[in-house]
């Protein structure tokens, strides 16, 4: 959570000005202040030739301000051509480095990037070996992403005074952007600003996840044909060359597309403009218009402008999704831990309360797992914790919700399911890890369980969990190896 307050912090700083060397300066300073850097510089792209120079730095009592590079010259000039941070954690052993500080021991450049062009370079050096570590620059370069498109407001302002109506929106959406972290928050947040800040008449984000095109969010006046959630058929439409081409399209009258795939019934004019972070594709920002000839080309550059921040809250909310996960992840097995499953059985139980469906939980342990580390270690142990976890994961659907509940004990919840379904789930568990061949293990292992289901044997978290570990208990004092349902317990106990 730390590492996102900075990104959003240092964001705000860099995005809140549209003078150039202020712009600068805030990157220099939050260089220096939050990643504690010794040796920085910025270096821009000279548009008369390509040239690399620098504009702005800290650290050198004689920075060479006068160095000019081309592309592919140095590491500054291999990170812009190659559009991704070049490290090099010993410079001595590298024959693209070029010395300008005879103390420079170890160098990082990273690419300041619009879309696919490259602006400048953030070139930061140590005199130390090795200096910079690999979540430092990862988060690095999510910053270089926020100060690429600062430096290009501040350029646009310069140059073109008349466009400072769009600048003011895509800062303002930038602003209010970079604060959210949830993404289906952010997505509808995007599509409301645009919608307010551009004249169009309906705004959706489509994003690309496992191999397709989802209708991530989408705000309007117009009437959609596809939902929110919904799957794009690959191949068809704008959005789909517009990703695979990263380039924006323009069509100011879609009835002359061949082979349109119409998102909304009245549109007559649409624009699609990719969302590219580094390089990887996220998905599409489309713009909807009921009037033809809608969009003209000066439109295109503020609203990739609005895209590449769009790209980076997006990024930025994957990242702090992935930190969100971790802290729910059980570091030995990979599978969720009791954390998430003191989060999760009280959603699914509310799901289960709503639309009146089934859910059954069902807590298993190992069986004399107390014996086998003393037998074989705890290193083994934990190994055979792990293979469980494995099994457990390819013998469950996506939906069932496998977890740590502790030492030897895990915590299944089986959504949609009822406990006679959960019983075969269960014995189907306990058979595969029955006759698996635990390497090292010259004995078979077994597991016991207990089930119990919604809402028959419980309607809170407390009466359901206590019901299935009744249930395994029942399991353990009479041979262990085996499933019992909260059911058999309470004909036993009637």
């Amino acid at each position: 959570m730390q590492k996102v307050a900075i990104l959003y912090d240092a964001s705000q700083a860099v995005l809140s000005t549209f003078d150039l060397d202020e712009v600068l300066a805030r990157i220099l300073t939050i260089l220096r202040d939050y990643f504690q850097m010794q040796n920085a510089a910025i270096l821009l792209v000279d548009p008369k030739d390509g040239d690399l120079y620098v504009r702005s730095h800290f650290g050198r009592s004689q920075p060479e301000t006068d160095v000019r590079l081309r592309p592919g010259q140095g590491l500054i000039g291999a990170a812009a051509k190659l559009r991704r941070p070049v490290y090099v954690p010993d410079v001595s052993k590298d024959n693209r480095y070029l010395q300008h500080f005879p103390s420079t021991r170890s160098e990082v450049a990273i690419p300041l990037m619009v879309r696919e062009s490259v602006v400048g370079v953030l070139d930061l050096q140590s005199e130390q070996l090795d200096f910079f570590d690999r979540e430092t620059i990862d988060l690095m370069t999510l910053f270089s992403t926020q100060a690429s498109i600062a430096i290009e407001n501040a350029r646009l302002y310069m140059l073109e005074q008349r466009r400072a109506r769009q600048l003011e929106a895509i800062n303002a959406i930038a602003r209010q952007t970079t604060a959210l972290v949830e993404i289906a928050q952010l997505l509808d947040k995007v599509c409301v600003l645009v919608l307010e800040r551009f004249p169009v008449d309906h705004v959706a984000i489509i994003l690309a996840e496992e191999g397709h095109l989802r209708v991530g969010a989408h705000h309007g006046n117009l009437t959609p044909v596809v939902q929110s959630g919904a799957i794009i058929p690959e191949g068809t439409g704008l959005v789909y060359q517009a990703l695979m081409g990263a380039r924006t399209i323009l069509v100011n009258d879609v009835k002359v597309v061949e082979g349109y795939f119409p998102g909304f019934e009245e549109t007559q004019s649409e624009m699609c403009v990719p969302l590219v972070f580094f390089g990887e594709k996220l998905g599409v920002l489309v713009l909807e218009s009921a009037r033809l000839h809608a969009f003209e080309q000066t439109d295109v550059q503020p609203l990739e402008a609005v895209a590449d921040i769009c790209a980076a809250a997006i990024q930025n909310a994957h990242f702090f999704e992935r930190a969100k996960q971790l802290a729910y992840l059980d570091g030995l097995t990979g599978i969720f831990n009791r954390r998430y499953f003191e989060m999760r059985i009280g959603e699914e139980i509310e799901r289960a309360r709503r639309y009146e469906s089934n859910l059954s939980v069902v807590m298993m342990d190992i069986d004399h797992f107390k014996r086998l580390n003393d037998e074989f270690g705890h290193l083994l142990g934990d190994e055979v914790l792990r293979q469980i976890s494995r099994l457990f994961q390819q013998h469950l659907r996506k939906s069932d919700i496998i977890c740590r509940y502790g030492g030897e004990e895990f915590a299944l919840l089986l959504p949609q399911t009822t406990g006679e379904d959960a019983m075969d789930v269960a014995e189907k568990l306990r058979k595969t890890i029955e006759a698996y061949p635990f390497p090292g293990v010259p004995r078979p292992v077994s597991i016991s369980a207990g089930m119990a289901a919604y809402p028959e044997f419980g309607k809170t978290r407390d009466e359901i969990v206590a019901s299935a570990d009744a249930a395994l208990y029942h399991a353990k004092q009479n041979g262990r190896n085996r499933i019992v349902s909260a059911e058999h317990v309470r004909q036993t106990n009637a």
